[in-house]
């Protein structure tokens, strides 16, 4: 058993239309490990929040960084999705307060990119589309009928100014804090080969220093379809750290 009073905390960052639920069963397996995790709910997700239609990346990015801080010691970030506009800020800001970040099938965002900058300015806010929509934009792979009424009655939709926004970034820093991508949609090979190539989506991948790759063949939420191995893939990587 890995003591948590040496080992890092590990703050787990679902992405769109999800809370701090989605991570209940892969926290499971972390507690049995003997690890500290904590599951976030963003401002913005949170469906008790009255104004949460005006939160914004700012609010997500100082929500995060208020986490690791209280941590009180080294932190493992682990963001999923579209959870890498917020936490990319956070690396920006404060590079130093992240030990590793585990990137699940998502990674660092670029500068001056958004989730969808055309989205009307008169819509409050995203909602989870229909999973035939959303399968042809994220694989639903590994997923039942019941994880996907649960998705489905759980989520809340995503407010307008956060998928509006682009991510403001300026601090080669970032760069340093050590990095892992889980690779589940979408293999390792392919990740290395668009970033060598210079695609945009993977733009930040090539200056990364120190970097390491994991592949967990599934579809985008991993988090469901394989909650016992993406936590031992997280028991590796915060020993790592």
């Amino acid at each position: 058993m890995t003591s948590s009073a040496i080992s890092p905390t590990i703050l787990l960052v679902p992405g769109y239309w999800l809370g701090a639920w989605a991570w209940e069963e892969v926290l499971q397996h972390l507690t049995a490990a003997g690890l500290h995790a904590l599951p976030l709910t963003l401002p913005g997700l949170d469906d008790a929040d009255p104004v949460r239609l005006t939160r914004t990346l700012d609010d997500q990015a100082a929500a995060i960084e208020k986490a690791a801080q209280d941590a009180g010691g080294p932190v493992v970030v682990v963001a999923h999705s579209g959870a890498n506009a917020p936490v990319s800020l956070v690396l920006d800001r404060r590079p130093g307060l992240i030990s590793r970040v585990v990137w699940i099938d998502s990674g660092p965002a670029a500068p001056g990119v958004a989730f969808a900058p055309d989205f009307p300015k008169d819509a409050e806010a995203l909602p989870l589309p229909a999973f035939e929509s959303l399968g042809h934009q994220a694989s639903l792979e590994g997923l039942d009928a019941e994880q996907l009424e649960r998705f489905r009655s759980r989520a809340v939709s995503e407010p307008g100014p956060i998928v509006r926004r682009p991510v403001d970034l300026t601090n080669d820093a970032r760069f340093k804090v050590p990095t892992t991508f889980v690779c589940c949609s979408m293999a390792s090979a392919q990740v290395k080969e668009l970033a060598a190539g210079g695609h945009p989506m993977f733009a930040e991948v090539a200056h990364l220093k120190t970097v390491t790759y994991v592949d967990l063949p599934t579809g985008h939420w991993p988090m469901w379809s394989r909650p016992a191995d993406l936590a031992g893939v997280l028991v590796s990587e915060v020993a790592s750290a």
